[in-house]
């Protein structure tokens, strides 16, 4: 579990491919932390290297423009160890790529002070708390509509516990 932090200075959001959920994630906290007042690097990255330099699905894209978020210019890329560098919370959208994620950060030589912190996305969220959100890859529609209520549930939930800081 993650120890309770102040509002970090940068999130990176990470699902398996990063054409579905991460790039969602990462437009809906942009905006609900813009809508915070925060100031955070938001960015999203896959733990697989299939659609590096792809845009995202056809239909997240669509079902996140229904709900007022553009994804359509972000570019799909894969995690680096740089990213364990570079931002202070990497936020992974299911249990088996926040497992990757570790078996990564746990891989590097620096001192584990230096590297971001891992958690599932849900954690702080009271209504989806320690459950994965589910790739909608394989799914049909309202497979996507989920995704985008837990998204926004869980990304307000992390804003919401760093207003308590």
């Amino acid at each position: 579990m993650l120890m309770k932090t102040c509002t970090p200075s940068s999130v990176l959001l990470v699902c398996l491919g990063n054409i579905c959920r991460s790039p969602t994630a990462e437009e809906v906290f942009r905006q609900q932390a813009a809508i915070a007042g925060l100031s955070i690097k938001v960015d999203s990255a896959g733990t697989g290297d299939w659609h590096i330099g792809h845009a995202p699905d056809e239909r997240a894209q669509r079902h996140a423009k229904a709900y007022g978020y553009k994804i359509n210019k972000l570019v799909a890329r894969q995690v680096s160890a740089d990213d364990f560098r570079n931002f202070e919370l990497i936020l992974a959208m299911d249990t088996q790529n926040l497992a990757d994620l570790q078996a990564i950060k746990d891989s590097l030589s620096d001192t584990d002070d230096n590297l971001a912190k891992l958690a599932l996305f849900s954690e702080e969220d009271p209504t989806y708390g320690g459950d994965d959100v589910p790739d909608p890859y394989k799914g049909d529609s309202d497979a996507f509509e989920e995704v985008i209520e837990r998204i926004e549930s869980s990304a307000q939930a992390w804003i919401e516990s760093w207003k308590t800081c």
